[in-house]
């Protein structure tokens, strides 16, 4: 088990430090590979930074606790992501072309590049720097959660192994490395992952008989949870809208945006979402069966930490060998995630927040360790559960910035102060609607992203009529 569970470390270790070979030495090449990625690679590369800790456990204990009503977060959550690519990435990259910036709040401050928003980028780097830093701490709890379970190592085991893999590679290459690492972690996921359905379901006697004992579970196979807002039907509507929005958060990610803005020719962008998607809705519905057939196999007294139910169920299934690939599968998960959280984060302290924009890249490098060992940190300070921080930061970064960018998007051009506010209302409204407990009915960055357009609607009819005035008149 722990050579098996080695192996796959050293190959991911090896893979990202061979990119240092392709460097350029350069601030663009660290942040963005030159943008020069195929779209193959862009598409595993964002698909490996969005199924992170949180699918591996976060996903799979809350299927496990909830039962079949987890599958409207993977119907709503892809079906958000699927509706907003469709008029966001392209645009994006296009803006990262045209402006020249490395990190995603440079773009989203000089979308126009017709006159420097310094202060908007400050806010949105900051923004970033916080939530990015909460988000990169929950991939490395998930990593000490695994390996406490499976090797009873201590808790502090696994944060510290994946920081020092995540930095290595990161400072060797930069994104290109974690780009590279990340499209080997997606197919070491996808394979531990389906190891899991496939033993787990033939152990069980197959399908018929899995779904008759989920089915002796009183309440495991109703469609809807329990606690929702509304009754019925209505309820179970709303629920699936709301986390149809955490999957239109995905534009408001720093981390998972960055890989389109890599690609290497906007034109590729349809390929690039081609294998995004496929891989994505395989992968995620493969985890939910997992978490459900997990029920089955594992107490459910209230001691037993739900969020271990995967490293559990594959200490009681597999052989060892395999337990080291599925292990291997949910450290590939957090630290593709955390080293895309980790680059993200130095950009926004060496390009967004510093008074003079660094171009030395061992400066870049410096950063990017400090900001690893922060994470660490963090990680290391307290008990905290994967699957809230990861919301918790996933839904204050989209309630930031996801109004804004579709702003942007559609041709509107909001001020500096308008857009300032926009971000910092959207933020309060969803992390006050999380204080009051309210995200257990209605998703908080559902009511952050509105609140976010609300601010900015002011200033999109005048501007979408003029940006279209102006492409009559001007048809070049």
């Amino acid at each position: 088990m722990i050579i098996s569970f080695l192996f796959f470390l050293l190959l991911f270790v090896l893979i990202g430090i061979s990119s240092l070979f392709k460097s350029r030495g350069t601030k663009q090449d660290y942040y963005l590979a030159s943008s020069s990625v195929s779209p193959a690679l862009v598409g595993l590369s964002a698909v490996a930074t969005n199924n992170s800790g949180y699918m591996f456990i976060g996903v799979i204990g809350y299927t496990y606790a909830t039962g079949l009503a987890s599958i409207w977060l993977m119907i709503g959550w892809i079906a958000g992501d699927f509706l907003a690519s469709t008029f966001v990435h392209h645009r994006l990259r296009l803006a990262t072309e045209r402006t020249g910036e490395v990190s995603y709040a440079g773009v989203l401050s000089n979308w126009y590049a017709d006159g420097l928003q310094n202060n908007l980028q400050r806010v949105i780097g900051l923004i970033s720097l916080l939530f990015l830093l909460a988000y990169a701490s929950a991939q490395l709890v998930a990593g000490s959660k695994a390996l406490y379970v499976l090797f009873d190592w201590p808790t502090w085991a696994g944060a510290v192994m994946g920081a020092v893999l995540v930095a290595l590679y990161c400072i060797a290459g930069g994104i290109r490395a974690s780009i590279w690492t990340d499209a080997a972690q997606s197919t070491v996921m996808i394979i531990a992952m389906a190891v899991m359905l496939i033993m787990a379901t033939v152990s069980l006697g197959g399908i018929d008989a899995s779904l008759a004992q989920m089915g002796a579970i009183d309440g495991f196979l109703d469609w809807f949870p329990k606690d929702l807002a509304l009754p019925g039907i209505a309820g179970g509507i709303l629920f699936a809208v709301s986390w149809a929005f955490a999957g239109f958060s995905v534009i408001g990610q720093p981390h998972i945006m960055v890989r389109f803005m890599t690609l290497q020719s906007n034109s590729k962008m349809n390929q690039a979402r081609l294998w995004y998607y496929l891989w994505f809705t395989a992968f995620y519905a493969m985890a939910t069966g997992v978490g459900m057939l997990s029920r089955i196999y594992l107490s459910n007294s209230g001691s037993f930490d739900a969020e271990l139910a995967l490293p559990t169920m594959a200490l009681q299934l597999l052989h060892p060998a395999l337990v080291g690939l599925v292990l291997a599968g949910i450290f590939a998960a957090t630290m593709s995630t955390a080293d895309s959280l980790v680059l993200s984060c130095s950009a926004a302290i060496t390009h967004d927040l510093l008074p003079h924009k660094t171009e030395n890249t061992f400066l870049l490098k410096i950063a990017t360790l400090l900001i690893t060992m922060a994470a660490l940190l963090w990680a290391l300070s307290k008990e905290q559960s994967v699957f809230s921080l990861v919301i918790l930061a996933w839904s204050g970064l989209a309630s930031a910035f996801a109004p804004l960018l579709i702003a942007l998007s559609l041709g509107a051009k909001p001020g500096q102060k308008l857009s300032i506010l926009a971000s910092i209302t959207g933020l309060t409204v969803a992390m006050l609607w999380r204080y009051q407990g309210w995200h257990n009915e209605v998703y908080e960055g559902m009511a952050g992203i509105l609140a976010g357009l609300l601010i900015l609607s002011t200033s999109y009819p005048l501007n979408i009529i003029n940006n279209s005035n102006n492409k009559i008149k001007n048809p070049a």
